[in-house]
């Protein structure tokens, strides 16, 4: 559970981030939109986005074969935009995130987004190791339990050799010797 609410809560600031800068070069329109924008757009990154990608990968693996390698870098990049568009499409329409500037704009407002989303999906890939493990860290910090400890009051339960050999070593015979020395006692 931990794990997926570190890579939640780190994606989702780094997609708000993302929405912001959107909002900041195109004209997409998205303020204070971009916190529930930002669920949506890392919901739809953590959960669908990996099934539409599959989907496309096998629909483009039938022709692979026909493609030069400068035709499968092109198609990579087409699935990747097509990907992203659709995850833009999905985050505007269920977000208070709008498109304005008229026909031009519009246009501008639908292309670029995308774009942006890849440049900023690369960009986290690259370092989503990192930022998920800080991100751990502060969940732990948080928690107010250490990060990687077990709880060092709890002794380990040693196993039935451990606790023959720690036996042996306080009065040197082994259980079966002690077992014998009891039956004498007893009779």
């Amino acid at each position: 559970m931990k794990k997926w609410v570190v890579r939640f809560a780190s994606l989702l600031v780094f997609n708000i981030v993302v929405l912001l800068i959107v909002g900041w070069l195109t004209p997409a329109r998205v303020g204070w939109a971009a916190l529930w924008a930002g669920i949506v757009l890392t919901a739809l990154v953590i959960w669908i986005k990996p099934l539409v990608e599959k989907w496309f990968r096998s629909m483009a693996a039938k022709s692979a074969n026909q493609r030069t390698r400068a035709g499968e870098k092109l198609v990579e990049f087409l699935l990747a935009f097509a990907v992203a568009f659709l995850v833009w499409i999905v985050t505007v329409v269920f977000t208070g995130v709008s498109i304005g500037g008229g026909i031009f704009g519009a246009f501008w407002g639908w292309v670029i987004p995308p774009v942006i989303l890849l440049i900023g999906w690369a960009i986290y890939g690259a370092i989503d190791d990192r930022v998920e493990t800080h991100a751990g860290a502060l969940y732990d910090k948080a928690a107010g339990s250490k990060a990687g400890s077990t709880d060092a009051a709890a002794p380990p339960i040693p196993s039935p050799e451990a606790s023959a050999a720690r036996r042996e070593l306080n009065d040197g015979l082994t259980d079966e010797q002690r077992r014998m020395l009891d039956e004498l006692g007893k009779g």
